[in-house]
């Protein structure tokens, strides 16, 4: 007798229907973006969801999940997803970013989303860089890093310090649920599961706003292999930018 173990999430699209895949070899997406098909049909809110993607590996979103999704111009998403959340309160609306989308050029609509506590959630993939559009730095490059606008590597002196995005967010009063998760081993893409669907659960109760940084590999700007992608991200990222959740208000709630 079979048992089946592991399937396809219905809300995940085929690669022949979304037009085959898009993200380089190696790259953390492709596991989150199932890891949020799964939520959407454990939930059973894929019919009822909006997403919003904008400029950045994440304008690709609506070629895997099934779903409503709406462009928006680079790092407006949470403007966009705001206004569609007023609009259609019933409906569930998250938005996909990447940290120069999220954390760069759009912090401050970010940061404002947190501030009015606006009732949904963000995905924020960090892999240190503009991906998509070749490899610049982004507010949260770390400190030597070499992109295509920091050759010598970033130094304070001239652009500043990493932005720690999570624990900023998490000082906003209308964030219900803030935290940095990765996807460099099982352990990980097991806690990332966990931590997104917490951020679900806070849009789906009301409480407020939900942010999930993921810190994820980029081997073609890194310059690396997978393999060397993966110990980046073990050895050197994670000691800039810790895993953790650093606000969950439904921990006062369960007191």
């Amino acid at each position: 007798m079979e048992t089946l173990v592991y399937k396809r999430p219905e809300s995940l699209l085929k690669a022949e229907k979304g037009g085959g895949f898009t993200f380089c070899p190696g790259c953390g997406h492709g596991v989150i973006l199932r890891t949020i098909a799964e939520l959407l049909d454990e939930f059973n809110i894929q019919k009822d969801t909006i997403a919003i993607a904008s400029v950045g590996c994440s304008v690709f979103m609506e070629r895997f999940l099934d779903l409503d999704v709406a462009g928006a111009s680079h790092g407006r998403s949470t403007c966009v997803a705001t206004g569609i959340k007023r609009c259609k309160p019933n409906n569930f609306v998250l938005t996909y970013q990447g940290d120069g989308d999220a954390a760069t050029i759009g912090f401050n609509e970010t940061i404002h989303t947190a501030c009015r506590g606006e009732h949904i959630t963000t995905i924020m993939i960090n892999n240190t860089n503009f991906g998509m559009t070749g490899g610049q730095a982004s507010a949260t490059t770390m400190l030597g890093q070499v992109t295509t606008t920091t050759p010598y590597g970033r130094k304070a002196e001239e652009t500043g310090y990493p932005l720690h995005a999570a624990e900023i967010v998490a000082q906003c009063e209308g964030t219900a649920y803030s935290a940095r998760v990765a996807v460099s081993d099982t352990k990980n893409i097991r806690a990332l599961k966990k931590t997104i669907k917490k951020a679900f659960e806070v849009q789906l109760k009301g409480l407020g706003y939900g942010f999930v940084e993921v810190l994820a590999g980029c081997p073609t700007n890194w310059h690396m292999t997978p393999t060397e992608a993966v110990e980046q991200i073990e050895n050197v990222i994670k000691t800039v930018h810790p895993l953790g959740v650093f606000k969950d208000i439904t921990e006062k709630e369960s007191v």
